[in-house]
């Protein structure tokens, strides 16, 4: 298909269609990963700088193997190493990369719409990697994607999303992508860990959390930032593992085969409990392949792309 987006900001910019496609690419990279040598040189001298403000571990270092297997080249840029500890300013950050020449811009960034930002000034494609509480597209993509190799089709299936749902960006941006692939969605959290206008979303709200496991098909947990506890969003740590935290008892309730997800890094004991995550039936080190062939499938579309949007 004709790839016509300069950028990926957030998934509610693709049509169903697209994402097959994006999958469909990724799908063509998974035989790389099991190759001796696993590189082609498919975007041999190009450059992507690889923008990330916040700290990342699994985004940031896939995105870089997946521009390394593509032969391009990459490069880091951390807040910690950057001038916006000096003060300086995002429009003066993303005027100093442009003028570098770069063939695409990963950006992780604190601030909802810094993506956009950087999208409305540069030539080169910008890929959300994350901003603010507004969206995480690539995340929202690999994890559809994880469901999709293992399922196929998702119209139907029901996915249950729990934990702290008001402050994830992977939470906003996965109800959006799994209503448009045809899944039905529900989310569990406490009162003061839901967004004021989640029953505008296309959800189910639940606040118990075996009543909200009983009959999906997949639980996607979500990280609980422990700095919530300290903003008084939360009574203690114990308490919300034992009535929010992931075990065997909702499982029980579930559909058959039903499969765990956690976009990392874990807080084991707490969002989910140990045995859940090593189980059979978790798809937790999956989506981190995933990640990968997934990212290599988005910067090969939007970095060959030709056409306007």
């Amino acid at each position: 298909m004709k790839w016509l987006h300069k950028d990926l900001l957030d998934v509610s910019q693709l049509s169903q269609s697209e994402v097959m496609a994006i999958f469909e690419t990724a799908g063509r990279f998974q035989e790389l990963q099991e190759r001796p040598v696993k590189k082609v040189p498919t975007l041999k001298g190009r450059s992507v700088i690889l923008f990330f403000a916040e700290p990342s571990t699994r985004t940031k270092t896939s995105f870089d193997v997946a521009g390394k297997r593509l032969s391009a080249d990459t490069f880091s840029l951390a807040k910690s190493s950057s001038s916006l500890t000096k003060g300086e300013t995002l429009k003066d950050t993303a005027l100093t990369l442009q003028a570098m020449a770069p063939d695409a811009i990963v950006i992780r960034h604190w601030s909802s719409g810094a993506a956009r930002f950087l999208a409305d000034r540069l030539d080169c494609p910008i890929i959300n990697a994350g901003d603010g509480r507004h969206a995480h597209p690539t995340q929202a993509l690999l994890d559809s994607f994880t469901l999709h190799q293992d399922w196929g089709d998702l119209g139907g299936k029901t996915v249950l999303i729990l934990g702290d749902v008001a402050h994830s960006r992977v939470a906003r941006s996965n109800v959006i992508l799994l209503n448009k692939l045809g899944a039905k969605v529900r989310v569990c959290a406490p009162r003061t860990l839901l967004p004021p206008a989640v029953n505008q979303w296309p959800v189910e709200v639940y606040s118990d959390l075996t009543e909200a496991s009983k009959g999906v098909d997949a639980i996607m947990c979500l990280r609980l930032q422990l700095e919530r506890q300290q903003d008084g969003l939360l009574p203690d740590l114990r308490e919300y593992a034992r009535t929010y935290g992931l075990g065997e008892r909702h499982v029980d309730v579930a559909n058959p085969d039903v499969k765990i997800m956690h976009p990392g890094p874990m807080n084991r004991g707490v969002e989910i409990s140990s045995d859940l995550a090593d189980c059979a039936d978790s798809l937790v080190l999956d989506q981190v392949s995933s990640g990968v062939v997934v990212r290599m499938a988005l910067l090969f579309l939007y970095m060959t792309r030709k056409g306007e949007e």
